[in-house]
This record gives C-alpha cells, sequence and structure tokens, in this order.
C-alpha cells in the first residue's frame, strides 16, 4: 500500500478550487500587476489635496477602493496558487511579486490616514452636511480613523513605517518557508513493518491512532525536527515579538498587546477577562485529563494520549461526500437561506479538497470581494475532517453574505467575530449528531469529541494566549527570548493548565516553536472569545428559532461596518462580560457529567 504524497499534478481536478475564477492565466495577472502599477501616479496626485473639497476626499476614496480591490485579487490570487504546491519556484516568484506589489502601493497611499486624521472635526462635518451621494457611507470609516488620531504619524514618518512592513513581516515570511518547505519528519514504522509518512497534515491522524507506539513516534519524531530547529526558530520568532513592540512604541501604544486589540477596539479587560475566567475553570480541565486517563487504562497519561479517541469502537471514516450531506443536513436549521448559499459553496469550485505534495497544511478561507470565497482543506476522513468542512464553510458565508450587503469598504470582518461563525457551524453540526445518534458507544464518542473541541479551542487557545502575552511583557522590558526561556515558560503553563495526572513529556516544551499564528500576534485569543461567543449563538438558533436566526444573518451580513463588541451585542451576545465564557464552562461541566455516567 502506497502511503507517499501525491504530487499536485497527479491529483484529481474535481477536487480542486477554480482558481480561475480569478485570473483565466497568470498573463492576465500580470496585466493587473501593471495596470496597478500604473494607477499608482494617480493616486499619488492626491496627497496634499483631501481637505480641499468633499468632492476631492470622495474621489480619493473611492479610486483607492477600486485599486485596492484589484490589488486584493492579485495578492490572494498569487498566495494560493503558492498554497498550492508552496515548493513551486514559479508562485513563489509570483507571491513575492505580489508582496512587493502591497508594499510600494500601501508606502504610496500612506498619506491617506494621516491626511484625513488632520481635516478637522468640523470640516469633515461639514463635508457630511453637503450631502453629497455616497459620502454617508464613509461616517463608521471615519470614526474608526478617528479613533487612531493618537496613534498616526506625520505623512514622512508614515511613509518610512509603511516601507518598513516588509522587515516586519520577514519573521513570518521566514518561519513559513521553513515550516511549510524546508522541515520534514522521520518516518513512523509500525508494528508489522509499515513505513508511514510523517507530515503536519497527518500528524493528528497520528495522534488519534489506537496503537500508542504510533502515537508515541509522531510526537517524538514531529518534535525532534523542531528541537534541531531550536535557535533558528526562537531567533525568529523573537524578531517577530520585537518587530511587534517595535510598531507599538512608534504608534505610542502602552504595548503591543494594546496595539493589536485598539485596532477593533476591543478593550483589555476582554483579553484579560478571558485568560481570568478560564484559569478559574481550570480544575474542569484537570477533570477531564483525569477521566482521560481512567478510561484509556493507562498508568501513565502522555501528552499524546491526548488526542486518541477514548472510544475505539466508534472509529469512523467519513469519505468527502458523506461529510457534506452531513454538514448539510446539520444547518439545515439556519434556514432556507443560509442552505442555499451553503449548498452553491460546496457545489461551485470554492474548495480545494485533498493533500498533496508542498500543499500548505491545515485549512483556511479566503478570497477577495467582487470573486468568492475559497476554503483550502487537506480532508483525510476523520470526523476531524468533517468538523472542518462545516468550520471554514462557516468563514466562507460568513464573506459571502457580508459581500451581498456591504460595500468593499466594509467587506472584511474583524478577527474577533471571524471565528464565530465558524465555530457556531461546528456547534450545530456536534448538536445534530448528538440528536441523531442513539448509539451508546457513539454518543460517548461524540460526547467526547466536543469535550476536546473545549479543550482545544477554550482552554488550548488561551494558553497561548497567556503565552504570546508573557513573551510581549518581557521583550518590552528588554528581556532576551531565547529557547531555554521559552520552553520553561511553556512547560510551566502545561503543568498549570493540565494538572497532576499527566505527564509533561519534555517533548512538549518546544512546541511554541511549531505554532504559525503566533507571528500574528495576539491573535489566537479570539478563537477562544469566538468559541465562546459561538456557543451562546448556537444555543439561541436552537432554542429560539426565525429571531435568532434573523439576528444572525444579520450580524454575518454587516462585515466590518461596526465594531466587532457591538455586532455580537446586536446578535444577543456581550463578550465584555464573563457570561458567555462561564456559560461555555457550564456546557462542558455537563458535558463531562455525561460522559462519566455513560
Amino acid at each position: 500500500m502506497n502511503h507517499s504524497i501525491p504530487e499536485r499534478k497527479d491529483t484529481d481536478p474535481r477536487f480542486h478550487w477554480h482558481i480561475e475564477d480569478y485570473f483565466k492565466t497568470d498573463a492576465q495577472w500580470e496585466e493587473a500587476c501593471a495596470a496597478i502599477e500604473a494607477g499608482i501616479p494617480e493616486m499619488t496626485a492626491f496627497s496634499g489635496k483631501l481637505a480641499n473639497s468633499a468632492e476631492t476626499l470622495l474621489s480619493c476614496l473611492q479610486k483607492n477602493e477600486a485599486l485596492s480591490l484589484q490589488l486584493d485579487h492579485v495578492y490572494t490570487y498569487a498566495n494560493m496558487r503558492m498554497h498550492e504546491d508552496s515548493a513551486n519556484a514559479f508562485y513563489q516568484g509570483m507571491a513575492s511579486k505580489a508582496e512587493m506589489l502591497l508594499i510600494h502601493y500601501s508606502a504610496a497611499m500612506s498619506f491617506l490616514t494621516p491626511e484625513i486624521i488632520a481635516i478637522p472635526a468640523e470640516k469633515l462635518a461639514a463635508f457630511r452636511e453637503e450631502k453629497i451621494a455616497d459620502f454617508a457611507i464613509y461616517d463608521h470609516f471615519f470614526h474608526t480613523l478617528l479613533r487612531q488620531k493618537a496613534h498616526t504619524l506625520t505623512p514622512a514618518e508614515e511613509n518610512l513605517l509603511a516601507k518598513t512592513a516588509e522587515l516586519g513581516g520577514a519573521p513570518q515570511q521566514i518561519f513559513t518557508m521553513l515550516n511549510d518547505a524546508d522541515i520534514s519528519f522521520p518516518a513512523i514504522r509500525t508494528a508489522n513493518g509499515t513505513e508511514l509518512e510523517l507530515t503536519k497534515g497527518r500528524y493528528i491522524t497520528f495522534l488519534e491512532s489506537p496503537d500508542r507506539s504510533v502515537r508515541e513516534q509522531a510526537f517524538k519524531n514531529l518534535y525532534s525536527v523542531y528541537l534541531s530547529q531550536k535557535n533558528t526558530i526562537a531567533a525568529t520568532y523573537s524578531s517577530s515579538v520585537k518587530s511587534d513592540v517595535f510598531f507599538a512604541e512608534a504608534r505610542k501604544y502602552g504595548s503591543a498587546r494594546e496595539m493589536a486589540l485598539a485596532d477593533d477596539n476591543i478593550p483589555l479587560s476582554v483579553y484579560d477577562n478571558l485568560i481570568e475566567t478560564v484559569n478559574k475553570n481550570l480544575p474542569l480541565l484537570h477533570r477531564y485529563v483525569s477521566l482521560r486517563k481512567k478510561e484509556l487504562g493507562v498508568d501513565e497519561l502522555h501528552m499524546y494520549d491526548l488526542y486518541v479517541p477514548l472510544v475505539p469502537d466508534a472509529d469512523v471514516k467519513i469519505p468527502y461526500a458523506e461529510a457534506k450531506k452531513t454538514v448539510k443536513e446539520a444547518l439545515q436549521v439556519m434556514g432556507a437561506e443560509y442552505s442555499a448559499a451553503l449548498e452553491h459553496g460546496l457545489e461551485s469550485g470554492w474548495i480545494d479538497v485533498y493533500e498533496n505534495k508542498g500543499k500548505r497544511g491545515g485549512a483556511y478561507s479566503w478570497g477577495s470581494y467582487g470573486v468568492h470565497p475559497y476554503v483550502l482543506l487537506n480532508h483525510n476522513n476523520t470526523i476531524n475532517s468533517m468538523f472542518t468542512l462545516a468550520h471554514e464553510m462557516g468563514h466562507a458565508l460568513h464573506s459571502y453574505f457580508t459581500w451581498k450587503k456591504q460595500p468593499y469598504l466594509y467587506a472584511d470582518h474583524k478577527i474577533f467575530v471571524a471565528e464565530v461563525a465558524s465555530t457556531c457551524n461546528e456547534a450545530l453540526l456536534m448538536e445534530h449528531l448528538l440528536k441523531t445518534t442513539e448509539d451508546k458507544v457513539m454518543r460517548k464518542y461524540l460526547i467526547n469529541y466536543f469535550l476536546e473541541q473545549f479543550r482545544g479551542t477554550l482552554f488550548r487557545q488561551t494558553m497561548f494566549a497567556e503565552f504570546e502575552m508573557i513573551t510581549h511583557a518581557m521583550a518590552e522590558k528588554g528581556e532576551p527570548l531565547t529557547w531555554e526561556g521559552m520552553n520553561k515558560i511553556y512547560r510551566d503553563l502545561n503543568i498549570k493548565y493540565f494538572g497532576e495526572d499527566i505527564v509533561i513529556d519534555s517533548e512538549i516544551d518546544i512546541e511554541w516553536a511549531r505554532i504559525p499564528h503566533f507571528y500574528n500576534a495576539f491573535y489566537v485569543y479570539q478563537y477562544a472569545t469566538g468559541y465562546s461567543a459561538a456557543i451562546a449563538l448556537s444555543r439561541k438558533i436552537l432554542n429560539e428559532g426565525q429571531p435568532a436566526i434573523d439576528a444572525y444573518l444579520d450580524f454575518l451580513s454587516k462585515g466590518d461596518s461596526e465594531y466587532s463588541i457591538d455586532l455580537l451585542k446586536g446578535a444577543g451576545v456581550d463578550m465584555s462580560a464573563a457570561e458567555p465564557i462561564e456559560n461555555a464552562m457550564q456546557l462542558f461541566k455537563e458535558l463531562l457529567d455525561e460522559f462519566e455516567t455513560l
């Protein structure tokens, strides 16, 4: 049996995304790049004139949006092409060119924010009173900019900062190349001598193996490689943190964390509140770990025993076609409009389904306004893959509904709410499976899976968030970030989170070195807050029906036209309070109780 990963050219095109919905050919992409380059002088001509009249300001904003949208298309296409096979030098070159174009354009447009911010508030209000068509849609945009007035520098300084963006992004780029293109892992040998190729995409599948020796080998083989690169990765991550600190200081923020949260007007208390509430509820996680040790019947529970299903009899294989069918059934509770959009997305070339050599690991949803959302998967017929499909389609449909209702100006959604739509889909899929499963063994399996989602999202991502908070605070005090120091921080966190009933294997100390999200600082806490909000919303949809569905679809279609905290309040969830996190913890406790009785 051949266990090797196929080359891209040897995979079935029926399971490839329709990337040509952007550009039919690479030559068309080149033309779009040239058009953007040609449009830059027209944009820089606006510099120094924005306060002249409402018409000038509006014209600049509209032309900027048109060019930015083209740039979005160019950038997304090149990077998605590279993600199909990150070892493909041609598409590496295209992605690099797109990156340079983005930096060039950002530098050219660096006058925009400082000039708008310099317009006196009463003058902006007078522009607004002129009632020029389309001016009113910029209200939230202006409010967001003016909020940042204290953190905006002179035009010359802004131009300089824009030019340093490539340097600031270098650690992430270096880590991506090391992690996705250069690193490979030692193979695993089964008891009967079969050799299995270990990849990042297959790692969790191996950790779910009922064969403990496979789990242990996967765990040790994977981390041995990160350990062998410990100095390089520590230097890369340390540079990333220093870059965050530099930009925060340059923009006069109190900390890198404050800067990251200020973008979406999220109070620091939301972050603190999450860590505090989760820490308070860690005894629940310790109880789950003890339960896992007992269920597995092992003398010692190890870190590589955390993913194996506690109900081995329910070793479910779910082919992609079946995963699609189940996800559609589960999400019917969202009503006809959502179901129709889901069907359309699943059948219209939005999705790249299977792993191939060099393909980016994991899964994501991406895409640009004016085309359609795209989803990258590495589907491997597990129940986890089915949940990933539901999750990424949640992201995709969030974009889809926003793009239908909002102008390009508000086409994005902030990460704080982005994970809500995806996780709400997962929660609804779980509720559907629990409702339709009579079989006791399968029910136990699903409850365990749900408990694992809590562990992996609410607890684990909060632990990551705590790690980021510690490393950034150290850098802000001028303390060095060495691999030994970070290993110790990470080990201490594992001991605190997982409790006394598990062996904290030394290999886990280096886990921080393989987390790509750490190169996008203070991102991961939003998985945990989003998870809590999503649990609350899925409950509302199931319990309240149409009014909750309407409020939820309204939330999905608002994009970035309001601040995230307010968007969620509109859908009925207040994330500035501890209540949604406490309620999620209560559900975790109920699931633990039921699992114990089963």
